[in-house]
């Protein structure tokens, strides 16, 4: 079972619709570590929030912040 290392953290999320895809930026506050990520217009909002933040989780121990 993965652990939620974002729990009780800010985490800015924005979609901008551009084409046939969706942009999606999510944005740590507390270290302002952002990352962006894409995918397809039709895939639903959920599994985008969803993909940027395992991005963003992911970035976030890379460098060694969580």
């Amino acid at each position: 079972m993965s652990q939620n290392y974002l729990s009780g953290r800010e985490v800015i999320i924005e979609m901008i619709p551009i084409g046939n895809y969706v942009q999606v930026k999510a944005m740590d506050a507390k270290t302002l570590t952002e990352v962006t990520t894409q995918g397809p217009r039709s895939t639903p909002e959920t599994t985008l929030r969803r993909n940027a933040i395992r991005r963003l989780e992911y970035v976030l121990k890379k460098k060694g912040l969580i």
